[in-house]
């Protein structure tokens, strides 16, 4: 039975000895896998193949997360001290806000939680798996990982993440990157043979853990271990969390030490002024804790956090699943697009088209050796292997494979670029037949063969191939070489050092035609602002055609070999210049996102390999496929369910409505507060009595957040959204210094006309109220004003929830004098008189922030 997580390094040590049989025995499984009706009574046992990192949260603990907040700590301490001094009425007021405002929170964010999580459940990462009764021909089919249990057989190669902790059972040249359990870069093999002990449980040989990722070579593999057990799932905590903050987060961490710093200025001169002027400091120090609650966005979670999850739900619609919720405004920011060219600028649809020998004519027997090292090869089958087998299914006489039986493999690896087989004739020799890159295969061969004939290459052989690749890259073609060497039957077994004195056949021409909406693609994000960058693996020649043909203008192309050559700050100077890289490894890949980064790009990478994973790991948002392999799926942010740039437009489009509808919450509340707090403290200095009452100002505070819940609904300006948008700390805080102090003159206006025409100067009660109707009424409305750099109700409207909230706060603000929960508020009804004069205000007041808005637009922008 299944290991205890608890004894995990004694007990891999134990099985790393076992021999395939008997490990079968000790773990009451078979080499041809569990029967279904095991399998399912094993799930119910053990539980999904989930590790505790990406459980969802239960209800109570969604609640806590939004209850936990120091601000509504604060608040109902305010509410436990008011009660033991004697003012029930007042704890009673603070704790409905405070469960009102939580309240809020919660249900918005249960609501994106769930939306979140279903749609990451659209995205499926599957095992290949031996289930009983299985068919003969291929026993092993494709599950969702979290359906394997303890005791199954699967089937791993190049691209697959580990499922599960397992043992091997076989392995052939299997490199496994456990790099995000261990920290080491390097590839590490793995055997499927009995291994002696290693110093830990990483050093066991035929032992592979959760969270690693097969880098080359195949293998089967029975799992030990699942879910939580395993031992990624007992660092889940660390791993699953252990993650880099995004532009997004640094932008909300700056925003908030700015408004920390707003705080550490104003409340303790609010609290001081007070206290001396007025005599009382309990009273003093309520106050100034609530003038700290006034310049907070207590929304600010909850507004971003309903952004981010409405983007997501419009961009599932759009075939673009979200991940991680916070990728969507780096999405938005995205100002550099780096992709493959491959499903992007063409259609994904490969085609074999020739089959030639190294003189150009055509060659049943290179069509025929090329389908044999598909068809036998047991890796990650590319388009490539599929176009040879449809093509040589339909060439080929039937049964082409008929008299052939595989021997072994040398899988494809990243340094090599190529892949062979070895296979038994009838007669019983062994023929090795490698296929692959041809500048690689070349490096192999030392002979030529042609109608039977063969011959020693030499230089002009050499040049006449190279001659002929090129012709073939410049017409579209991506050119695959095709070798081959007998052998005489004296070993099972083969290596990379048998791929030497081989002899070349010819070439296989694959056509992949450009997308007929590359063009149109490349034109629309070009002109929202982002550059796209092809990084591909293709050699220059065909990759400066398909450019051509899709209207991007390669100029100079960067190649892999000059990028080996260059020091990081030569390639990041180069790279921000360069349109097209080539021939390039993973590494260089990553280097290459890199550099851009490190110029100030905010930089995307669109890949689906196992060569992209590293890059799609570095870059600003990773965005893959969902037909990509499991590696890239797990590093992306963003899984586009169709492999198309006209896609990825959308998203770019969406990010910044939802960036540009946070920052408007970030423009409006902190301006606004601001400008309320800075009139707060000149009140402070001349009146004989607090401005407003804590109680008031706390109420003030929360029905203007509440007026602002529906800015995730709001319409965006097109301006807005055809450039890349990115935080701009100082831009915002000179917005705050610039904006905010308008409220304040009409501020001080209502203090006049409330000191001077009111006669208030003996009337606390009626002052607190006119100033408390004006500063809601003014804070609220000028919502419209600031949301857009146009005209407000004229060139630009606001959502219609966005108006219902602005009209709906207004008139509660109105009726509150004239109510009893007024009047348990501490105010009176206002005179006739004020409405006109508050009218008059409003006006100007709207006018005035709006040439100032027009003016900071002209010289910062928005």
């Amino acid at each position: 039975m299944p290991l205890d997580s608890s004894d995990s390094d004694k007990g891999f040590a134990e099985l790393c000895g076992l021999s395939p049989t008997d490990i079968c025995a000790r773990l009451d499984a078979s080499p041809n896998g569990l029967a279904e009706e095991e399998a399912a009574r094993r799930l119910r046992q053990y539980g999904p193949n989930r590790v505790a990192g990406e459980r969802r949260a239960t209800v109570l603990e969604e609640l806590w997360s939004v209850a936990r907040n120091p601000l509504n700590a604060l608040l109902l301490g305010l509410a436990v001290v008011s009660y033991f001094l004697g003012d029930v009425r007042a704890a009673i007021v603070i704790a409905v806000m405070v469960l009102l405002a939580v309240g809020t929170a919660f249900i918005q964010q249960h609501r994106s939680n769930r939306a979140a999580a279903e749609l990451r459940a659209m995205v499926h990462t599957t095992a290949s798996v031996r289930r009983l009764p299985a068919p003969a021909d291929d026993p092993f089919r494709e599950i969702a990982i979290d359906q394997l249990v303890p005791g199954d057989v699967v089937s791993l190669s190049a691209g697959d993440m580990i499922p599960a902790d397992l043992r091997l059972l076989d392995a052939k040249d299997l490199f496994v990157n456990q790099a995000a359990l261990t920290g080491e870069a390097m590839p590490v093999e793995k055997f499927g043979h009995a291994c002696d002990k290693g110093e830990g449980a990483f050093d066991l040989g035929n032992i592979c853990f959760m969270g690693a990722n097969v880098v080359s070579g195949y293998a089967t593999g029975l799992i030990v271990r699942t879910g939580p057990r395993t031992y990624f799932g007992r660092l889940a905590h660390e791993i699953v969390g252990r993650r880099v903050p995004t532009a997004f987060d640094r932008g909300i961490d700056r925003f908030t030490w700015l408004m920390i710093r707003f705080m550490a200025a104003m409340v303790p001169s609010v609290f001081l002024i007070n206290g001396l002027t007025k005599g009382n400091w309990l009273e003093a120090l309520f106050f100034a804790v609530a003038v700290a609650v006034g310049l907070t966005p207590e929304m600010l979670p909850m507004i971003v956090t309903v952004n981010l999850a409405k983007g997501a739900i419009i961009l599932s619609r759009a075939k673009v699943i979200v991940k991680r919720l916070h990728a969507i405004q780096n999405l938005g920011a995205m100002d550099i697009l780096c992709t493959d060219k491959t499903g992007t600028l063409t259609q994904d649809r490969i085609i074999l088209k020739r089959h030639l020998d190294i003189y150009g004519n055509e060659s049943q027997r290179v069509l025929q050796y090329a389908f044999l090292n598909s068809h036998f090869q047991s890796g990650l089958r590319n388009l490539l292997d599929r176009a040879v087998l449809a093509h040589g299914e339909l060439h080929l006489t039937h049964g082409a494979e008929s008299g052939y039986s595989k021997v072994d493999e040398i899988p494809f690896d990243f340094a090599r670029r190529r892949l062979s087989v070895v296979v038994a004739r009838e007669d019983g020799k062994h023929v090795l037949i490698c296929k692959g890159a041809v500048e690689e295969i070349f490096a192999v061969c030392t002979r030529y063969a042609v109608d039977g004939e063969t011959g020693a290459l030499d230089e002009s052989h050499f040049a006449a191939a190279v001659e002929e690749t090129r012709a073939l890259n410049a017409d579209g073609f991506r050119v695959v070489a095709v070798a081959y060497k007998e052998l005489d039957a004296a070993k099972a077994t083969y290596s990379v050092a048998d791929e030497a004195d081989l002899v070349l056949l010819g070439y296989i021409a694959f056509l992949d035609p450009p997308k007929e909406t590359a063009r149109e693609a490349l034109s629309a994000l070009a002109a929202k602002g982002v550059r796209v960058k092809v990084v591909t693996g293709d050699n220059e020649v065909i990759t400066r055609k398909i450019c051509n043909e899709v209207g991007l203008v390669a100029g100079e192309i960067l190649t892999g070999g000059r990028i080996e050559k260059m020091g990081d700050a030569e390639l990041a100077e180069l790279a921000a210049r360069t349109t097209v890289f080539a021939k390039v490894s993973p590494a260089q890949k990553e280097r290459v996102v890199k550099a851009l980064r490190a110029q100030g790009h905010v930089v995307g990478f669109l890949g689906d390999g196992i060569n992209d994973s590293a890059a799609l790991k570095v870059a600003d948002v990773g965005i893959s496929v969902d037909s990509a392999v499991d590696i890239a799926k797990e590093s992306a942010d963003i899984i586009l369910l169709e492999k198309s740039l006209l896609v990825l437009h959308a998203g770019v489009i969406e990010g910044r409505r939802i960036f540009a509808n946070i920052v408007k919450y970030i423009r409006m509340g902190a301006s606004s507060n601001f400008g309320n707090m800075f009139s707060v403290l000149g009140a402070s200095l001349f009146l004989p009595f607090l401005p407003m009452a804590p109680l008031q100002i706390l109420t003030n505070n929360l029905l203007y957040d509440f007026s602002q819940t529906a800015i995730p609904t709001d319409n965006v300006d097109e301006e807005y959204v055809a450039q890349p948008r990115s935080w701009d700390i100082g831009k915002l805080f000179r917005f705050i210094l610039f904006i905010g102090p308008m409220s304040s003159i009409f501020d001080y206006a209502t203090y006049g006309m409330m000191l001077f025409i009111f006669d208030a100067w003996t009337n606390p009660a009626l002052f607190q109220t006119g100033w408390f109707v004006e500063s809601l009424l003014t804070q609220t409305l000028i919502i419209h004003i600031i949301r857009t750099a146009r005209i407000p109700f004229v060139q630009s409207h606001a959502s219609p929830a966005l108006i219902a909230t602005t009209i709906i706060i207004c008139a509660i603000g109105i009726a509150l004098p004239y109510t009893w929960i007024g009047g348990a508020l501490g105010f009176v009804p206002l005179p006739a008189l004020y409405w006109p004069l508050v009218a008059a205000m409003l006006l100007a007041y709207a006018v005035l922030t709006h040439l100032v808005k027009v003016w900071f637009v002209h010289r910062w922008g928005l």
